[in-house]
């Protein structure tokens, strides 16, 4: 595969990831930092790099790309992805950071926003980094500047981490057993500098180690098993909360004191509420995958609900137009107006402490009023024609209301579901919800025989 070729790979809607260095290697990281330079027009971009040990060689060329087309590159050397957003917005400056979140070790890749956070996706300036890196690989590429940029280090922690808990007022926090699996990822640096600042709690971090290569278990908390772990030494040690980062430590799954995960659906009913409770009748922002439980809470405390598309740049976008205070996804991430419109794990961690500590429950009651659906969780099919499919499904549901705001959701009354094909496989994502158990599975077998058949 040419050089060239890999960046139809790995350039994705919303971020650029691949193998190393079969898809991705210096030479293709230099010609997307000249790409970078090129789009932003910016006289300084930030640059950052997760634990990934391919990480330093590419944040290298990136870095160097940008330079040799003027721009002065501040390094903030090892970053969590949200610490990345925190420094663009901080510092109101475009920035990369090299990371592949929670793909396997053998992956990397980079997640870019522009200065304030603002997101880079396929509608948003990454296909004219894209065009401009393909034209730097094919040796027809923008001469450099007649000036060279400068790098200077910037260590960002302390002020991040400081940024993190101003969201929650400390002192109400009360004392509680926390453990945190941070999976060998960014993790391991970004929590104990913010719970450093929050002394009554304590802190056990697994696997803290920051280890690209994940002699543990994968960096991927979606994955049940690789909770598994995590909800053994929650029960084993008596904690009140565990918390599962992925590897660049953007998004957090929560388990509660039994042991039990809480779905990012759950998750983000709970935080709509806490943030409803700072900013009355605020809107806020759900991705339509996201259970019914999510806009029925956001109603009962007098907020706005807004349903989105999948994916970063579109909440983003949204939450720049519609003014909203908060958005979630089932993915676990979890976005804030506060922090530049940006997600962060960590900020959602504090709230949901704040939630714990107010309301003097364990968490296991805590979530109950937030869960009252079944789901299924996304189930992936491999199909030879997404559209024909899709095509299908919908006419057999013809007599149901329908929208295609995001591949096909289908309401049924009490149940409904929603099915998206992949934007870089051949695969469709089921997800549906339904009132009982019994109903989820029955529905899910229906809907999967449709989708098989054609």
């Amino acid at each position: 595969m040419s050089a060239s070729d890999a960046l139809d790979v790995i350039v994705k809607a919303y971020d650029i990831r691949g193998t190393v260095p079969e898809q991705l290697d210096a030479d293709i990281a230099h010609a997307l930092g000249v790409g970078f330079a090129r789009f932003t027009q910016s006289s300084v971009a930030i640059v950052a790099r997760d634990m990934r040990p391919s990480g330093p060689e590419l944040a290298d060329a990136f870095a160097r790309g940008l330079m040799e087309h003027g721009v002065d590159v501040i390094d903030i050397g090892l970053a969590s992805t949200d610490l990345l957003y925190f420094a663009a917005g901080k510092l109101d400056a475009p920035g990369a950071v090299f990371t592949a979140s929670h793909n396997p070790a053998q992956y990397n890749g980079v997640k870019l926003c522009l200065s304030g956070a603002r997101p880079v996706g396929v509608d948003s300036g990454l296909l004219e980094i894209k065009q401009t890196a393909r034209d730097v690989l094919e040796g027809r590429g923008p001469a450099p500047s007649g000036r060279v940029g400068r790098t200077t280090e910037r260590d960002l922690l302390s002020a991040f981490a400081d940024h993190v808990v101003s969201f929650v007022d400390p002192s109400s926090l009360r004392p509680m057993r926390v453990v945190a699996d941070t999976a060998n990822g960014m993790g391991g640096l970004v929590v104990p500098a913010v719970f450093e600042r929050l002394p009554r709690l304590e802190l056990e971090v697994m696997y803290a180690e920051l280890d690209g290569t994940f002699p543990n278990h994968p960096a991927d908390p979606l994955q049940s098993a690789n909770q598994r772990d995590l909800q053994a030494r929650v029960v084993a040690g008596g904690f009140d909360i565990g918390l599962a980062f992925d590897g660049d430590a953007d998004r957090v799954f929560v388990v509660d004191e039994q042991g039990r995960g809480l779905s990012g659906s759950t998750t983000t009913a709970i935080l709509a509420s806490r943030m409803l409770a700072k900013h009355p009748g605020s809107t806020v922002l759900h991705n339509l995958i996201c259970s019914r439980s999510v806009p029925e809470v956001v109603r009962e405390n007098g907020g706005i609900p807004v349903r989105t598309k999948v994916g970063h740049s579109f909440i983003k976008q949204m939450m720049a137009e519609t003014g909203a205070v908060f958005g979630g996804e089932h993915s676990a991430h979890y976005y804030f107006a506060d922090n530049y419109r940006a997600d962060s794990g960590l900020i959602a961690t504090m709230l949901l402490l704040e939630a714990l500590s107010e309301s003097n429950h364990v968490l296991s009651d805590l979530r109950k009023p937030f869960e009252r659906y079944s789901s299924s969780g996304e189930i992936n099919t491999q199909v030879a024609d997404t559209s024909a499919v899709l095509e299908a499904v919908s006419g057999h549901y013809r007599g149901h209301e329908q929208d295609r705001l995001d591949g096909l959701t289908v309401d049924c009354g009490p149940w409904w579901f929603n099915l998206r094909p992949s934007n870089t496989e051949p695969l469709l994502r089921l997800n549906l919800e339904a009132p009982t158990r019994d109903e989820c599975d029955d529905h899910v077998a229906e809907v999967l025989a449709l989708i098989t058949a054609v």
